[in-house]
């Protein structure tokens, strides 16, 4: 069969529509944010030690300001436990580091846990937790 211009016109709006009518980019599972904190940690890692500021309520889920801080801390990974990928960003502390605190800002897809581990000088992994409401989702909800 031989696909006529008319063909191919009908054939890539049917595909437009698909994409339209709800295909949403998935959600990401628990699975997926523990495979990132096993990555990151070895392991579940204990409460505290880590410190989340974050809004309790973002109105727009585009730019939502997050800062982490764990005094004694080389590095500190942030997640996203409700965006499709839920990595956010990994900071990395110099032994001349005068804090171990970072600030970025992140989109939110929906209302959400904003999480933080952190690897201390002596070896451990310390965790925290914030949740975040979000009005207007920032990643297409």
């Amino acid at each position: 069969m031989e696909m006529t211009r008319r063909d191919m016109l009908a054939f890539a709006s049917a595909l437009a529509a698909v994409g339209l009518i709800g295909i949403k980019p998935a959600e990401a599972s628990t699975e997926l944010l523990e495979e990132a904190i096993n990555k990151f940690a070895g392991g579940m890692p204990e409460s505290g030690g880590v410190s989340i500021t974050a809004p309790e309520i973002a109105e727009n889920g585009n730019t939502v300001p997050v800062e982490v801080e764990a005094p004694g801390a080389t590095d500190i990974l942030i997640l996203a436990d409700g965006n499709p990928n839920p990595d956010v960003a990994t900071m990395h502390f110099g032994k001349l580091a005068a804090e171990q605190r970072g600030a970025t800002r992140i989109r939110l897809a929906k209302t959400q846990n904003v999480v933080a581990v952190a690897k201390m000088q002596d070896g451990t992994y310390r965790m925290a937790k914030r949740e975040v409401k979000v009005t207007i989702g920032g990643c297409g909800g």
